[in-house]
């Protein structure tokens, strides 16, 4: 079987490289791999294009990903929220890009990326701007707008615990978007906060199954977002 596991988060993004698609979990500050992508800022890699549910906060984890000018274009469902400036500020200056997507439209457009459908019809955003250039379709005297699958070249996840073969558990609502990118991304990089032997989680708590991880790396004492933002905290 095929051992996962890597020995630090550095080595498990060093290979993404500019220009490349990258999914980030979480929902907010639940659920976000707050490691991974400050490895991500050291490792340098631009030009990225981001798929998130939001564009951070404060001005650490993605929010810090964007200050440092490394992305391109936020895919997202809620480009500001209470404690969001970064994104804001660069959006409105013209020096980003942004793509506003429903955010049961996201969900289910990375959903379809997983499990190889590159399209389906929604009636979301029938009659709105973000129609504009769509194909659309009526079903059953309704109008539905056609939306393409959401694929990634790499999705940065975090998750509770983990094995060396991938098999992951969330806690709660961290789980969030996280499964749906693990299966929309050519290479899944996961931070977990307990690793444990191969075997040690009962099969039916799994939630998502290692045919869809690539990588796993150990975090024992993983940041949280808010607190960072709490602490007044910025990185790099």
């Amino acid at each position: 079987m095929i051992n996962k596991q890597y020995s630090s988060v550095s080595a498990a993004i060093t290979d993404i490289p500019d220009g490349a698609t990258v999914m980030i979990g979480g929902f907010g500050a639940s659920g976000s791999p707050i490691e991974l992508i400050h490895a991500l800022i050291d490792h340098g890699a631009k030009d990225l294009t981001v798929i998130n549910n939001n564009t951070g906060n404060g001005e650490v984890g993605l929010a810090a990903l964007i200050g440092n000018r490394q992305v391109r274009k936020m895919i997202c469902s809620f480009p500001r929220s209470s404690q969001s400036k970064v994104f804001p500020e660069l959006y409105q200056a013209g020096k980003i890009e942004l793509e506003l997507v429903p955010q049961g439209t996201l969900a289910e457009r990375i959903r379809a990326a997983g499990a190889g459908i590159p399209a389906f019809y929604t009636p979301t955003t029938v009659g709105t701007v973000l129609a504009e250039g769509k194909e659309s379709r009526e079903f059953d005297g309704r109008e539905y707008v056609m939306e393409a699958w959401l694929p990634a070249d790499f999705a940065l996840v975090k998750c509770e615990i983990a094995d060396p073969l991938g098999n992951l558990v969330y806690n709660k609502t961290a789980r969030n978007f996280n499964p749906l990118m693990c299966m929309a991304a050519t290479t899944t990089i996961v931070q977990t906060k307990r690793l444990v032997a191969a075997g040690d989680i009962d099969p039916e708590v799994v939630i998502t199954p290692g045919i869809f991880v690539n990588r796993v790396v150990e975090v024992p004492k993983p940041v949280h977002e808010d607190t960072l933002i709490a602490a007044g905290r910025s990185y790099p």
